[in-house]
């Protein structure tokens, strides 16, 4: 009998989920608010790199704060440990989006988000070869099928789905490899270090070296005070939603929490109908998000 999610850590999951799916819609308001267009990959990535650098110094200084006002003295990580700190940050937040914006640029909204979808599936896959208990099954191979056809059908608009680019679905496959990868690394570092300067370090390390790819690929930013409060905004849910998912790591096992990133694309429609007044009231989403749910309840339910 495997251990299943507390009830907390899945309301956890499902805001994490929530907050990042919250992106969908603000990266494409961002991208106006900065006057980035379609093909201006430099402006995306100094975009993402100064939501991720920002993200990070909110959580440090958070940690920092929380520590004086404990008035905790314990040391907090090694100096060796900033070399694990620096390797997690270049994979899950500098590689990851690299991959991820060039491969958006060379394939349809549909497929990327279906690529994209296998955030969920790569640590289910790799999880066994670090945890023994983390073992792979008929029952969580069901599940992500199942949450698979989910993604298919509310990313599905009558194109077709074929064909395969390793510039495109390519490389949002890597991104989504890189984010299966981080996660499982992550996992291991939270035994040792506390899962918000995980975060904090994860996302401005990583966002440092965003924005430095940013600058040298010629990005520009046009600022205002309505682009300034989105950034904020979408720094403060990748600070929480990060704290929250190596949390969730840390207390459970990978395939438990991972498949919960099914529930992103489904987050990231919903929202984009409200804020983008895109249509969602279909019989299509309605079957993805159900699809979706049963995915996930597959894979944590017990035997």
């Amino acid at each position: 009998m495997k251990k299943q999610m507390k009830l907390q850590h899945v309301l956890l999951a499902v805001l994490a989920t929530f907050f990042w799916g919250s992106a969908y819609p603000s990266i494409k308001i961002g991208y106006e608010l900065f006057h980035i267009s379609g093909k201006d990959i430099g402006s995306k990535l100094l975009f993402a790199g100064a939501r991720f650098t920002i993200a990070g110094v909110l959580l440090l200084l958070f940690f920092k704060v929380a520590r004086e006002v404990t008035k905790t003295k314990t040391v907090i990580f090694k100096k060796e440990d900033m070399g694990h700190l620096f390797l997690l940050g270049l994979i899950q937040t500098t590689i990851q989006y690299i991959f991820f914006y060039l491969g958006l640029a060379n394939t349809t909204g549909a497929k990327g988000a279906i690529m994209n979808s296998f955030t969920a599936f790569f640590p289910i896959i790799i999880a066994p070869f670090f945890f023994k208990k983390d073992r792979l099954t008929i029952q969580k191979i069901a599940g992500c099928v199942i949450g698979l056809i989910g993604i298919v059908v509310i990313n599905f608009n009558g194109d077709s789905l074929a064909g395969f680019r390793l510039t495109g679905e390519g490389f949002v496959l890597i991104a989504a490899m890189t984010q299966g990868i981080a996660s499982i690394y992550s996992k291991k570092l939270a035994e040792g270090i506390h899962v918000v300067l995980i975060a904090g370090y994860q996302l401005l390390l990583g966002g440092i070296m965003l924005l430095g790819i940013g600058v040298v690929t010629g990005g520009n930013l046009s600022f205002s005070m309505s682009g300034i409060g989105l950034l904020l905004y979408m720094a403060l849910i990748s600070s929480v939603a990060f704290s929250v998912w190596n949390y969730l790591l840390l207390n459970n096992s990978v395939s438990a929490v991972s498949i919960y990133n099914l529930l992103i694309p489904v987050f990231g429609t919903i929202l984009s109908g409200i804020f983008l007044k895109e249509n969602i009231f279909t019989i299509s989403h309605a079957a993805a998000i159900f699809c979706v749910c049963v995915g996930i309840w597959i894979v944590n339910k017990n035997k």
